[in-house]
This record gives structure tokens, sequence and C-alpha cells, in this order.
């Protein structure tokens, strides 16, 4: 999903960057600097060294340490929401196509992280910030899965927002479940489907 490069540039190449891609590349570089090494090494001296750029740009950037993981944080669940959503929207599908399609898609996109995602969540934890952050994301996460299944199932609206929190809080479930290796992709899409499929048979009472 994501192809972060560690694009070390310097001299008059570095300079014309904009800001936006100047910020882009140490977002690149950041999550490429975890993957390689650890989250420890993470530092904003050690962003600046492997970007190749002095620490004072890195810091206009990110003022601190916790502001860098936090639009690490931001960035990953974006990338893989946006994939989801350009999935999803690809074909029309019946119901049974649709609770098939969203759960190995969902799945699919949520593993697709190599745990960095969980890393740098946990790293956070306790942070006021990075609670502020993820209720912003999962509500992000659960108005895609009301508006993918509205068209499929028989209850109401308030109805379907609350199951949807359960279904994305299992998403994510399963999905840390693959990247510890504690369960196969194959069987986490099957359980996702299993309960999407359920809430499809629901009716009010």
């Amino acid at each position: 999903m994501m192809n972060p490069k560690n694009v070390s540039l310097s001299g008059s190449r570095a300079k014309r960057l904009t800001r936006a891609e100047r910020r882009q590349q140490l977002l690149d570089t950041a999550l490429l600097l975890v993957r390689e090494e650890d989250l420890d090494s993470l530092t904003l001296g050690r962003l600046a060294e492997r970007a190749g750029i002095s620490k004072p740009v890195v810091y206009d950037h990110f003022p601190t340490r916790s502001a860098l993981l936090i639009e690490l944080y931001k960035w990953i669940d974006t990338e893989r929401v946006t994939s989801f959503a350009e999935m999803m929207s690809r074909t029309p599908k019946n119901a049974q196509e649709t609770a098939d399609v969203l759960a190995s898609t969902y799945i699919l996109c949520a593993a697709d992280t190599k745990g960095e995602f969980q890393i740098i969540g946990a790293a956070l934890a306790g942070s006021e910030e990075k609670a502020v952050v993820f209720q912003e994301l999962l509500d992000n996460c659960v108005a895609m899965f009301v508006s993918v299944l509205t068209p499929h199932v028989d209850i109401s609206p308030a109805s379907l927002q609350q199951l949807c929190v359960g279904l994305v809080g299992a998403g994510e479930a399963l999905s840390v479940a693959i990247t510890r290796g504690r369960m196969q992709h194959a069987q986490a899409v099957e359980a996702f489907a299993i309960l999407i499929k359920g809430i499809m048979t629901l009716q009010e009472k």
C-alpha cells in the first residue's frame, strides 16, 4: 500500500522541495526508519540525519517527537483508509458480495502496515493528543462502513452506526492478530465476513 522511499536530498536539489514535499519526505523517511531499525531509533535528530537535512528543518515541521509520531500515525491510517475506499468503490455489489469484499478489503488494508500502526499507537498510549486523533480516525472509518452497508441492511441508521463501531473494533483486533502471527489472513477474513453478514440479517423489532 505505502512505499516510503529514503530520499536523501541536499544542496540545491533539497531547496527545490516545497513545504508539502518536504513534510512528505520526512514522513516517508520516518516510516522507513521504523521498518529498518525500530521505533526507538526514530528521533528528530536521527530523522534529520537520515533525510540529509538540518535539525531546524525537521523541527519546523515537527516541533516534538510526539508531534512526529501523531502525524505518522495519522498518515498511515489515511493511506490504508484511502486504499480501502478505492477498492470498495470499483464495482457495484449485492449483499453477499459486499460482505465478502468488505471483509477481505478491510483486513488487507488494516494488516498491510507490517505492524507499524500498532507500534506507533502503543508508543502514544496515554497521550491526550493520541486519544483525540484516534477518535477522529475511528469516526471516519465507522462512517465508511455505514455508507457501504446502508443499502444492504434493514435497521435504523442509529443502530447501524452502533454496530459499525463494533465491526471496526473487530476488524482492528483481527488485523492485529495477523500481524502478531496469531491468525492466518484467510481465517481473519472469514471471521470478519461472518460478523458482517450477521449484521445484514438483523431486523428492527
